[in-house]
């Protein structure tokens, strides 16, 4: 599965997603000042794009980028699982 692929087909080819669409449907704790807040302190590592140069200009994040966050995301979450569930070794 590519998720980039998927991102496309949930957000109808948009190459930019709206950052309140993003917290909407993947950071539902956050409210968009809050996650741009810790975007932009390096928190939460997916870039925010200005598609103007103006303070008040429309953010979003790049579908790839979206994506590469999410992938990193899961392969942090399979290898803590690997760790937790690594089968202990018998003292011999």
């Amino acid at each position: 599965m590519n998720t980039a692929f998927m991102l496309m087909a949930q957000y109808n080819g948009l190459a930019i997603i709206p950052i309140e669409k993003v917290c909407a449907d993947y950071f539902t704790h956050l409210t968009p000042e809050m996650f741009l807040r810790k975007v932009f302190s390096g928190q939460i590592k997916p870039p925010a794009t200005r598609l103007e140069h103006s303070q008040k200009s429309a953010k979003g994040i790049h579908l790839t980028d979206f994506a590469l966050y999410l992938d990193l995301q899961r392969e942090s979450a399979k290898k803590e699982c690997q760790q937790i569930n690594k089968p202990l070794k018998a003292n011999q």
